[in-house]
């Protein structure tokens, strides 16, 4: 029987995935607001510190590019806030 190691930052992976299911929640009860938006941003951010931690392509690339996608729409929901 083998055991496997646990790989380091799992509070930090697991803050992230609670972030990524709270989000996803806000998203399904309140659809026409931004919350789930922020939240899926925060999510995103995260897991692709995690995905450099852990040196896992994958996850850099997929959730690098989320990151980017969110952080057009958390923009432009700044500049219409501020630019009423």
């Amino acid at each position: 029987m083998t055991t496997q190691a646990s790989k380091p930052y799992q509070p930090l992976a697991w803050a992230g995935t609670t972030v990524l299911l709270t989000a996803a929640m806000l998203i399904s009860t309140f659809p026409n607001e931004m919350y789930g938006v922020y939240g899926f941003f925060f999510a995103s951010v995260i897991w692709t510190s995690v995905g450099i931690l852990w040196k896992e392509k994958s996850l850099i690339v997929l959730n690098g590019v989320l990151s980017l996608i969110y952080i057009y729409g958390v923009t432009k929901h700044l500049i219409s806030i501020f630019t009423v």
